[in-house]
């Protein structure tokens, strides 16, 4: 969220406390209100307000019409997030004016693959200081793979593959390839440089896991094994019995160590298109490389208009009987005028056939997309506080 700066002494410092208490009784008092909008507070204001879950307040520098079109957008959210077939948490971010709205959008769901997105953010990282290369030769050999979705094992050879980081990471994020990533990541420093990232930049509301092989394996009960590499593992995984395995499941889908907000994921994205993350060049290879994404098509994708665009990473989890953990799909939608909204559906837990959830990625794209038309003529001018105000039609 955009807001602006208060000093922290003398009356400045009264008004903000007095602000904050303000907002804090608001927000018990309308538990049920399913929007953010806090436009014009400072940033640890901010992170105080945002944790009451639907959180409201109007929006001080927009015109009629753009609170009209906040109010549809926080209906249509809402209302998708309810019919839903299972739980589900949604946010949409307009990374013109800052404004959010959201459906759950502060609880933590399952990411599985679009946690490449932090392995990725990770390495352009490291990159950018000077601390990894990503046109050195890399050699992905046998004892690298993993399990499930890695196209690259068909190229591992006796000998290995010889690729470098730069295609690794496409491959990770484009295909979702897991022992590209899995490369990467530990290229990059594991983990925990990945965890370092996020703390370093002030990034709330993500976890970031073991690593796939170990993740995955204890969701299916089980401890990782190199013998598991490649289809051994169902093998493995169906001799687990199932109370075993039941059990893992559900442990992991109530509080998945892999767990990231919408908010959180929206305001990241939104950090990294505006260039807050990353240098201009690898933010501009991470979004050229997101906007090619192969996985998904159906998703948020599947909703898009003529002449819109979508930079984005699904991830897909597990599935024990009928209930699937973890089909997500997160990016930045930019309109054909260069308006650009980041947006994240993150489906916890579903029983709905795949075509179900694939629609509602797509109506929550086309509430978007119907949002940023209600607009209209109406424009944002950034204010000397770093707030936008309306500057109406153009």
């Amino acid at each position: 969220m955009s807001g602006r700066n208060v000093k922290s002494t003398g009356v400045g410092a009264r008004r903000r406390n007095s602000l904050l208490l303000s907002l804090t009784v608001l927000a018990a008092a309308v538990p049920a209100l399913q929007s953010e909008r806090v436009e014009a507070l400072p940033p640890s204001v901010v992170r105080t307000v945002s944790q009451a879950e639907g959180f409201t307040t109007p929006s001080q520098f927009a015109s009629p019409a753009a609170m009209d079109a906040q109010r549809m957008l926080d209906d249509r959210l809402r209302s998708l997030g309810r019919a839903f077939h299972g739980d589900v948490g949604i946010a949409v971010k307009d990374l013109q004016t800052g404004y959010t709205a959201h459906f759950d959008g502060a609880s933590h769901f399952p990411q599985q693959s679009v946690s490449k997105f932090w392995v990725a953010l990770t390495a352009l990282d490291k990159a950018d200081r000077g601390d990894l290369g990503l046109h050195s030769p890399v050699t992905v050999r046998k004892s690298d793979l993993t399990l499930f979705n890695q196209p690259i094992a068909q190229l591992v050879g006796a000998n290995g593959y010889t690729t470098t980081i730069d295609e690794l990471l496409r491959r990770a994020m484009q295909q979702s390839d897991n022992t590209a990533n899995d490369v990467v990541l530990w290229r990059a420093g594991g983990p925990e440089a990945v965890r370092d990232f996020l703390r370093r930049n002030g990034i709330d509301g993500i976890r970031f896991g073991p690593g796939e092989r170990v993740m995955q394996s204890r969701i299916a009960g089980m401890e990782w094994s190199s013998s598991y590499v490649g289809a051994k593992f169902y093998a493995a995984r169906n001799a687990v019995p199932q109370s075993v395995r039941s059990r893992a499941f559900e442990n992991y889908v109530s509080d998945p160590v892999d767990g990231a907000t919408p908010l959180g994921i929206v305001d990241t994205l939104a950090r990294l298109k505006k260039g807050q993350l990353l240098s201009a060049s690898s933010t501009d290879r991470l979004l050229r490389i997101m906007s090619n994404t192969r996985t998904g098509p159906q998703r948020l994708k599947g909703g898009l208009a003529p002449g819109w665009s979508l930079a984005h990473k699904t991830g897909t989890g597990q599935v024990l009987g009928s209930v699937q953990s973890g089909y997500n799909d997160i990016g930045i939608v930019t309109a054909p005028d260069g308006r650009s909204y980041a947006v994240a559906v993150m489906i916890r837990k579903t029983s709905a056939p795949i075509p179900s959830r694939m629609a509602l990625m797509q109506n929550v794209t086309r509430a978007v997309i119907d949002y940023s038309r209600s607009l209209g003529g109406h424009s944002y001018a950034r204010g000397s506080h770093g707030t936008y105000q309306s500057s109406g039609s153009n």
